[in-house]
């Protein structure tokens, strides 16, 4: 009699083990969900970081190239390299140095140059020479007026930066 009491409690108390075993398995599982999602969102942000990092790695070793590759002593000698070289020379009017400043890490040296009767074409050509330019070179100010004696034709007046590394 007290063999067949011990076997009716056995069944129920397996029963209660496993459906406590079966909720303790589904609470791991939700919280192990919960975790691996959190873990994607991180390396999707860690994905972005890496492609913003990249991106800047190489924007700064273009930057970087470009002030090593010409040695020039001033602003007014940049500017008649980027003009003789597109065959603009007769065009510029005039070159003003307008200052020299000391920044934190480089020097900034700085011009305004006039450009007489210059055509679309050539202005586009003007514009794309100083952007790839061998040495950091940055437009700051463009003022464009038609010429007075074609509509076709534009007077420029720019501010032009040379960046030199200290």
């Amino acid at each position: 009699m007290k063999l067949s009491m011990e076997k009716r409690y056995i069944v129920p108390a397996a029963v209660v083990l496993a459906l406590i075993l079966s909720i303790v398995m589904v609470s791991v599982s939700m919280s192990l969900k919960k975790k691996h999602s959190a873990l994607l969102e991180q390396q999707n942000e860690l994905m972005q970081l890496k492609e913003q990092y990249l991106t800047l790695r190489d924007s700064l070793a273009f930057v970087e190239s470009k002030k090593s590759l010409t040695k020039v002593a001033g602003i007014t000698q940049a500017v008649d390299e980027i003009f003789r070289s597109l065959g603009l020379s007769q065009k510029v009017k005039s070159v003003k140095s307008t200052g020299t400043w000391d920044r934190k890490y480089a020097i900034e040296d700085e011009a305004e140059v006039q450009l007489e009767k210059v055509n679309m074409n050539e202005m586009v050509n003007i514009f794309y020479k100083i952007e790839n330019a061998p040495m950091i070179l940055s437009i700051k100010k463009t003022a464009m007026k038609t010429s007075f004696d074609s509509p076709t034709l534009m007077n420029i007046t720019m501010t032009v930066s040379l960046i030199k590394p200290k």
